[in-house]
This record gives C-alpha cells, sequence and structure tokens, in this order.
C-alpha cells in the first residue's frame, strides 16, 4: 500500500516510521527541507534504539529507511491509498491542505486527519468527498502506543471506516471507533484532568509534585498531569481545552488562567525548556 504522511514533526514522523516499519512505501511531506531532514533523523535515531533493544534487526533498520521518500511535493499523494495529514492544530491550515488534497488524490484514497480535537465533519466539508474523510488519531510516541482513535466524520462512509480498522490492526495497533464529538474520547476525559490539575496548582491546594504523586500512586498512572501536560505542550492542552469549551459551551471546560499565562509566556513544557517543570 502507497502511503502520504503530511507533517514530520513528532506525530508526522512516528506515523510515517509505524507504516514504513511495515512494509508500506511512505512519502514525508513537509513544506521545507530541513524540517525533513530533521524528520529523518528522528526516525533513523529511534530505529536505531529498537535496534539496540532487540526489537528490530538493523536490516529491518535500514528496509524501513528505504521504504520512506522525504519530499516538499504535497503531489506526491496522488498515488496513495491513505494520506494521513498529522500538521499543527489549525483548522486554516487542514482546511488548505485537505482542498488540495481533494483534487491531487486518486478517487477513492483515504483521507484521514491525526487531528486532537478538529472536527472531521468540518475537516471533510473542505472536500468533495466526505465520504472518503476520517480521523487516525495516533497517540505519542506513535512507534510504542497501542490505540488509534478511528473518528467519523457525519459522512464518512462504513468502506473507509472498515479499511483505516484493518490498516491500522495491520499495524499492530488496537483501532477504537469514536464518534466525531469534540475532543473525541481522549482528550476529552484526559484534557479536563490536566486542566484540574493545573486549578489545584493555582489555587494552591499542593504543589506540583504532590498533584503529579497523588495521580502516579494513587491512581497508578505512569506519570502525573502536570508532567504529562510538558510532555504535550502547554499550547496543545490550552488549544484542546479552547476547542471543548466552545464546542460544548460548559463552563466546566473553561481553560485555567494559570494555563493560559503560561502559554502567553512562552513556557510550553519540554519543548520549550520550561514548563511546570525545567527541562535543562
Amino acid at each position: 500500500m502507497k502511503v502520504t504522511v503530511i507533517g514530520g514533526g513528532t506525530m508526522g514522523n512516528g506515523i510515517a516510521h509505524v507504516f514504513a516499519q511495515n512494509g508500506h512505501q511512505v512519502d514525508l511531506v513537509d513544506v521545507k527541507q530541513e524540517f525533513l531532514d530533521r524528520a529523518m533523523g528522528t526516525i533513523e535515531k529511534n530505529l536505531g534504539r529498537q535496534v539496540k533493544k532487540e526489537a528490530i534487526t538493523q536490516e529491518e533498520a535500514t528496509a524501513t529507511l528505504g521504504r520512506l521518500n522525504p519530499t516538499t511535493d504535497l503531489n506526491a499523494a496522488a498515488d496513495s491509498d491513505l494520506v494521513i495529514e498529522a500538521v499543527f492544530e489549525s483548522y486554516e491550515v487542514k482546511r488548505d491542505i485537505f482542498s488540495k488534497l481533494d483534487g491531487i488524490c486518486k478517487p477513492g484514497a483515504v483521507l484521514a486527519s491525526n487531528t486532537s480535537s478538529i472536527s472531521l465533519t468540518k475537516i471533510a466539508a473542505c472536500t468533495k468527498r466526505p465520504q472518503d474523510v476520517i480521523g487516525m488519531h495516533f497517540m505519542n510516541p506513535v512507534p510504542v502506543m497501542k490505540l488509534v482513535e478511528v473518528i467519523c466524520g457525519q459522512a464518512t462512509g462504513p468502506d473507509t471506516l472498515a479499511k483505516v480498522t484493518r490498516w491500522s490492526q495491520d499495524l499492530g495497533k488496537v483501532p477504537v471507533t469514536v464518534q466525531d464529538y469534540p475532543g473525541f474520547i481522549s482528550n476529552r476525559v484526559l484534557m479536563p484532568m490536566i486542566n484540574e490539575a493545573v486549578y489545584c496548582l493555582m489555587e494552591g491546594v499542593a504543589d506540583r509534585e504532590a498533584i503529579d504523586t497523588v495521580m502516579k500512586l494513587g491512581m497508578a498512572h505512569p506519570m502525573g498531569p502536570l508532567t504529562l501536560a510538558d510532555f504535550i505542550g502547554l499550547d496543545v492542552c490550552l488549544d484542546i481545552m479552547e476547542v471543548l469549551h466552545e464546542g460544548f459551551g460548559d463552563g466546566k471546560y473553561r481553560p485555567c488562567p494559570l494555563l493560559r499565562r503560561m502559554v502567553d509566556a512562552g513556557h510550553l513544557g519540554r519543548k520549550s525548556g520550561k514548563g511546570f517543570y525545567d527541562y535543562a
């Protein structure tokens, strides 16, 4: 199967990695060569880790890299069976990409988005083929995490759902079908928990370590909510909370003022070197 992944960031390079490792030819598209170079370097590094852990052989790692074609040309998607958009969470950017894909891709190609919160119905409406548009929300890090949240828009066809379910299973993932409502399942449950943890910190209920420790030891979470927010990116958390707040019109989804203030200060978590914790 021919696959195109649009966006070479954390999620995009992970998605490309997994498809290539499972035998698919993958075009990895981004707007600048430097972004593609960085993405390919990340994939090579992650494959090296797998080799070191003896999860794959060096020959398999080399073959995986050989199936990847980094390119700045979106027209590479013309002969793909599956196209996955994995750019940042902006409806305007996604609208532009899907409008272009509608004119580029062959009839019957599945157009998927890795969006974590934006409406698939709204994205699909940018095309003349909404029956072929679906959500494939992978979890980070993609090569490790098993879940794929498969999101059906209002017009997503049953054949599209069946294909994506099968393809996800062929990757060794566990697809879970959800309907197109704000935040889907993962972020509708996760983000309010993170937001409430930030409220607890803002209100002085406890310090950051105490909040994280309660959730790790009391609820058996692998990492505390503030550490997880830093890992995800505080700007991403804020964006998703705003989608939930706008989509449901319910005050329980109001982003914590401290979360907003930290984003305004550029304290975005691991990627900026500072969030609820420092990453020197």
